[in-house]
């Protein structure tokens, strides 16, 4: 007699732990079987989101990294913000101080001074004072033999090509005079930009100040960051410099933008052309996903499944599909953009893993967009005519 209650209790406490179970668990086994049961097709949409996502993931991976790489290589073609005095003023002794304070420690100011000074024969040169070191940082692309020491040790000078062919031509050491003081400069090294540069003598600013007497007139800055960055950037100096003009390195800044504009479409265009071609296959695999399974469906709407939980499921399945694809394509696309890094840049392309939110929601959208369709065809399935055969 004990035999049936104990039974009892049994099946309740199975029941009790069915209801309790999470239904996802029976969500998830019937999307692993439909997939199973029809491994060609959920293969061929798979394949098709994997290399959506994989193409994606390069573009945006090749184009974040390569957008930096060429900020960074435009800073070596020098400044792309230059500030001078208003009416050719001095301008103050801290504005350097002043500049990288509003823009922040990122930034590279460079001052300059500028005075006309004879040589020994009475002929004219330009003298320009800077600090030596922060120009060496500035401007990369200079064709420098061989920089003065950054601690300006006395009379050591840069000169450009032209203008040792005015003072110096044996290259040696040689005497300029500025309103009737003299200074004795030995060349330390030869300039050669192929610009105004080459007409110039650049010395210490220190040493210049106190040959001369001429304050700095002119500052060039590196700003970092995109082109609204950089306008932002003039604004803060010109609250920080008001006496001062803020001028753009147009050839610098234009430069830039163009390159960056012209590449960010090329790579968008592609990506844009393969995830759309992606997101076809995807749909004719989902109609043809309909058509096979008509009977199932017909069977869950027998049963007493809502319209809207079998297009749910439907679109679950979809959904499913795009984030494997995301995930499978994100790590193949990480490897494709290393590889063309290397054999088309001859630079590392440094994975950018903040690129994969962005990845997996478009991977989720395309699928689901893909989806409509196909849904529309779902819910034409009468059960009554699929399950008599017809």
């Amino acid at each position: 007699m004990s035999t049936a209650p104990t039974a009892l209790r049994t099946a309740k406490e199975v029941a009790e732990r069915r209801a309790q179970a999470p239904h996802t668990s029976m969500f998830v086994r019937m999307l692993i079987r439909a997939a199973m049961l029809r491994r060609g097709r959920a293969a061929s949409a798979l394949l098709a989101m994997v290399v959506a996502a994989a193409v994606a993931t390069a573009m945006m991976n090749l184009y974040v990294d390569v957008q930096a790489k060429l900020r960074s290589e435009f800073r070596n073609y020098g400044a792309n913000v230059v500030i001078v005095g208003k009416s050719g003023q001095s301008l103050a002794p801290d504005a350097v101080t002043k500049i990288e304070s509003a823009l922040g420690p990122k930034t590279l100011a460079v001052p300059f001074a500028y005075a006309v000074a004879r040589t020994k024969d009475g002929q004219s040169v330009v003298v320009v004072g800077t600090d030596f070191a922060r120009a060496r940082q500035l401007n990369h692309w200079w064709n420098v033999t061989h920089w003065p020491d950054a601690a300006g040790n006395s009379g050591q000078t840069l000169v450009g090509m032209r203008a040792a062919a005015v003072a110096t031509p044996e290259h040696q050491a040689f005497d300029l005079t500025f309103q009737g003081k003299a200074i004795h400069l030995v060349p330390t090294g030869l300039l050669q930009t192929g610009a105004a540069e080459d007409s110039r003598i650049y010395l210490d600013q220190r040493e210049f100040e106190n040959w001369t007497g001429v304050a700095p007139t002119t500052i060039e800055v590196a700003v970092s960051g995109t082109a609204d960055e950089v306008q932002q950037g003039m604004k803060q100096l010109a609250v920080a410099l008001p006496e001062a003009d803020i001028r753009p390195v147009r050839q610098i800044m234009e430069g830039e933008a163009n390159v960056l504009n012209k590449t960010r479409a090329t790579l968008y265009a592609s990506a844009t052309l393969v995830v759309l071609t992606s997101a076809l296959c995807v749909l004719a695999t989902l109609i043809g996903w309909v058509f096979d399974r008509r009977r199932d469906f017909a069977i869950m709407k027998a049963l007493g499944a809502s319209e809207g939980l079998v297009n749910g499921f439907f679109a679950a399945e979809a959904a499913a599909l795009g984030v494997v694809g995301a995930i499978l394509g994100f790590f193949i696309g990480i490897g494709v953009a290393a590889w063309i890094g290397r054999a088309n840049f001859h630079a590392p392309v440094v994975p950018r893993f903040s690129v994969f939110p962005y990845v997996l929601a478009g991977s989720i959208a395309v699928a689901l967009i893909s989806a409509v369709l196909p849904i529309g065809l779902l819910r034409r399935v009468q059960p009554a005519i699929i399950l008599r055969g017809e």
